[in-house]
């Protein structure tokens, strides 16, 4: 138990929070890390880089999508609002209605405006036209006419390629990324990452059900690793779950097994390396003690062993064993 205290304390030192001595164990036994993109991946910050096939003037067509995704507290909405960059009176929006993981639609000065994905136009019957462009694509429709659609883009965090490259060194034999973009997006991010899998154009739902395939065919523990409200069941499903805990939602938080506090997705790999250094302590320890023990009693049965032994057998191999669990505590820079 001691050296599972000093393991715990030099996460937390590190900060990453661990919820319990047997979350520290599943985390060493992790061969299979499955990361959402958006918030854990990239810094959740996204900013729009260009209109296209817009069938009104830009600024128009900015100006009534922010008004439509007012309402909404997801990144993108916040890229569309700053894009507009003025105040607007909300007054002028009606009957808004977010439609999870693809978009949302209000009433606009009478005019009923459509934002979001392509699965959104499909529901609604509207006829859009695909971007190549890399980045997350909110198409928009007025009235159930298509009037273009707007390209936003999301950043790497500065660490995510090392954070990766240092899960694989830790052990990890395969990274799988998740992500509601588009193939193209994903597959461009999971290059320049290094990524070994990529599942792209999920809804929020398809996340549990994906990981549970991943479970199924996984040999060793499988850790899933998100930020968002969406996240909480997949964190709850996975054998691990570690969750983003400075931009992280409140549920995503108290679904996790593990909280990362600053957002440095390079903490994953060094958590893994905590807990793998502390199971080795565990065992070396529990290994020296039984093995002296063994050895004094065979000892004392053959008459060979004092009481000199016998303490040292006991006490001696307790601070022993002390002493190396304190090496838990100390962790090396990655």
């Amino acid at each position: 138990p001691l050296s599972f205290f000093a393991g715990i304390g030099g996460a937390s030192k590190e900060g990453i929070l661990v919820k319990g001595s047997n979350y520290l164990e599943a985390l060493s036994q992790t061969e299979t890390l499955v990361m959402d993109k958006t918030g854990t991946l990239t810094q959740g910050v996204f900013e729009v880089t260009a209109v296209h096939h817009n069938s009104m003037d830009e600024n128009k067509l900015i100006e009534l999508t922010a008004l439509a995704e007012s309402a909404s507290s997801h990144p993108i909405s916040k890229s569309l609002r700053k894009a507009y960059g003025k105040n607007f009176d909300r007054n002028r929006v009606s009957n808004m209605r977010e439609l999870s993981g693809k978009g949302g639609v209000a009433s606009v000065d009478g005019h009923e405006v459509a934002a979001g994905n392509e699965k959104l136009m499909a529901e609604l019957g509207v006829a859009c036209i695909a971007c190549r462009s890399i980045g997350t694509v909110v198409h928009v429709a007025v009235d159930g006419a298509y009037c273009g659609h707007i390209v936003i883009a999301d950043r790497l965090k500065p660490n995510a390629v090392k954070a990766v490259r240092e899960a694989k060194a830790a052990g990890v034999r395969k990274v799988v990324m998740l992500t509601g973009d588009r193939s193209a997006v994903a597959r461009a991010v999971a290059a320049e990452l290094g990524i070994d899998e990529v599942r792209s154009e999920l809804m929020p739902g398809d996340k549990v059900a994906v990981v549970e395939a991943i479970l199924a065919e996984a040999k060793g523990k499988v850790a899933f690793v998100g930020d968002g409200i969406n996240d909480a069941p997949v964190l709850s499903r996975a054998d691990i779950g570690i969750a983003m805990g400075a931009m992280g939602s409140d549920a995503a938080i108290e679904a996790a097994d593990v909280v990362l506090m600053d957002d440095d997705p390079l903490k994953i790999a060094k958590g893994i390396k905590i807990s793998r250094k502390c199971l080795r302590i565990v065992k070396e320890n529990i290994w020296f003690a039984i093995g002296i023990k063994v050895l004094c009693l065979a000892l004392g049965a053959f008459g060979l062993a004092n009481m000199w032994m016998a303490i040292f057998a006991d006490v001696g191999v307790m601070i022993l064993a002390i002493l190396n669990a304190i090496r838990a505590l100390f962790v090396k820079k990655l």
